[in-house]
C-alpha cells in the first residue's frame, strides 16, 4: 500500500527521482526510487532531512505558531520536499530542478490525505 503511494507520486512528478516515507527516527518506513534516486543517495538524504523537520517543529511550537506542515529544502542540484503525516511521520519527494514542485506538492497532499489514518499516533 505504501510502496504503491509512493510509486504513483513519482510517476505522476515530472522530474522527481524518489519518495519515502520517514518516521522522526530518520528511519525509512517505506521507499521508491528510479536508477536516479539510487544513485543520489536519497536514504541519507532524507534522514539527514530528518533533522530539519525536527528542528522546524520546535520552532513553530517555541513561537507559538503551531505544527509544522511542510518544508522545501532547494539545492543545486535537487529540492526536497516533505509534507507531515504527523509530528512521527512524514513523506519526502525528491525532484530536479526542472521538475514540477507545484504536481508534486498536490500528489504529496493527496496521498497525505489517502494515508493519514494509517501514520495517527
Amino acid at each position: 500500500m505504501f510502496r504503491e503511494a509512493l510509486e504513483r507520486i513519482v510517476e505522476k512528478t515530472e522530474g522527481s527521482i524518489g519518495a519515502l516515507i520517514m518516521g522522526a527516527d530518520g528511519l525509512p518506513v517505506e521507499r521508491f526510487f528510479l536508477s536516479d534516486g539510487e544513485d543520489a543517495n536519497l536514504d541519507v538524504a532524507s534522514a539527514e532531512l530528518t533533522s530539519l523537520v525536527r528542528s522546524a517543529n520546535r520552532s513553530g511550537d517555541d513561537l507559538g505558531l503551531g505544527n509544522l506542515r511542510e518544508l522545501m529544502v532547494v539545492l543545486d542540484g535537487l529540492t526536497f520536499i516533505a509534507r507531515l503525516f504527523s509530528r512521527e511521520y512524514f513523506l519526502v519527494l525528491a525532484i530536479r530542478p526542472e521538475g514540477n514542485l507545484g504536481r508534486g506538492r498536490y500528489e504529496m497532499r493527496k496521498t497525505e490525505l489517502e494515508l493519514a489514518k494509517e501514520f495517527k499516533v
